[in-house]
């Protein structure tokens, strides 16, 4: 009998700073555990208007300054390169995600693009708005960028878009990364170690009471 792959959810977006921080973690304990990814682009600033947060630069002084510490903290952790006010943030990630939103109905493996995306905006200060960055980025991670960005306008893509971010308000989310295991949030990448645990023990899902 052929194993069922385990699923996790996977919302984020091309601007979300700790989807960048914990996103090569979170691509090896896909690799690790075999699992089946759901990617879930996601309006970010809708997400936080819906859920009470606010944009960086809105946030109280004293919660931008500790977000720069954790920065430090979490870039030595993860040993990765990390911009603390890229060139280009906030852009709107709209067109990379209906991009990758258009590779993932071709059924391509997206991981490294995702991961491209998240990067170029944090590391390689890249303005994912910009249509030839996102077809250098699809190109370099084994993706037909031209014809993907081609297709990014069709209305059912936009569409699609537009319900993720619904669904992501729908089931109260306030930020990103969120991941989902068997109905089970984990917001935030500091959560791997517990998204991992809950996969590796087989323990039935902790889940959000309905009423609340």
């Amino acid at each position: 009998m052929t194993r069922e792959r385990p699923q996790v959810e996977y919302f984020f977006s091309f601007i979300s700073l700790w989807s960048y921080v914990g996103s090569l973690v979170f691509q090896d304990i896909v690799r690790r555990h075999d699992l089946q990814v759901v990617y879930k682009p996601i309006d970010l600033m809708a997400i936080f208007a819906a859920g009470g947060g606010k944009p960086v630069r809105q946030r109280p002084l004293q919660r931008q300054a500790y977000r720069l510490v954790e920065m430090e903290r979490w870039k030595a952790i993860r040993g990765i390169p990390l911009v603390t006010w890229p060139k280009f943030y906030p852009a709107d990630p709209s067109l990379g995600h209906r991009l990758l939103l258009a590779a993932i109905e071709e059924g391509s493996d997206v991981s490294a693009f995702v991961h491209a995306g998240l990067k170029a905006v944090w590391a390689d200060e890249l303005n994912i708005e910009d249509p030839n960055t996102l077809i250098e980025l699809a190109d370099r991670s084994g993706l037909d960028g031209g014809r993907l960005l081609a297709r990014a306008a069709d209305p059912e893509l936009i569409a699609c878009e537009a319900r993720l971010s619904t669904e992501a308000v729908d089931r109260r989310l306030f930020g990103a990364p969120f991941y989902f295991y068997r109905g089970e949030p984990f917001w935030g990448q500091d959560r791997l170690d517990l998204l991992e645990r809950a996969i590796a023990s087989g323990r039935p899902p902790i889940l959000p009471p309905a009423g609340i």
